[in-house]
């Protein structure tokens, strides 16, 4: 029987997210390996979520971001950040590069990295594409599954 919804795809092959799901727990160990901050992680998970529209993600990434110490005011502002002042030069990196790998565009995406790298080490950047992939694929499960907020 078809849903209006769609199918939960995570629930009709659990393998391939319980494989996702290893993978975002290996980057999450990454992450302070290479002095990724969890806040900048869940700021990034926040942006990628409110352009893709998925509210589960959101409701997931939100609360973390508080309890990761973003404040308030900087999760309010976050769609307006170009003209927030309050973002750090790291976090404007981050969230330009958040933008250019979830609304492709190949000469935004290179001046993101380009950017990035000014601000970040190359590791550091490659960890931070990788939570931006991550929170995509998770964002696009989520919206095709339907799946409610959490």
């Amino acid at each position: 029987m078809r849903t209006v919804r769609g199918p939960y795809i995570d629930k009709f092959f659990p393998e391939p997210y319980k494989q996702l799901n290893e993978v975002n727990k290996t980057l999450r160990k990454i992450y302070p390996e290479v002095d990724l901050p969890e806040s900048l992680i869940e700021l990034v998970s926040v942006r990628v979520s409110q352009i893709n529209g998925c509210g589960t993600c959101l409701s997931i990434h939100v609360p973390a971001a508080r309890r990761a110490g973003v404040p308030e005011k900087k999760i309010d502002a976050l769609p307006a950040w170009r003209m927030v002042e309050d973002y750090t030069a790291e976090e404007r990196a981050a969230l330009q590069l958040a933008e250019s790998l979830t609304v492709l565009d190949r000469h935004e995406g290179h001046l993101a990295a380009r950017t990035a790298c000014s601000m970040f080490a190359e590791e550091q950047v490659a960890a931070l594409e990788w939570a931006i992939i991550m929170i995509n694929a998770y964002n696009r499960i989520s919206i095709a599954s339907g799946h409610p907020l959490l």
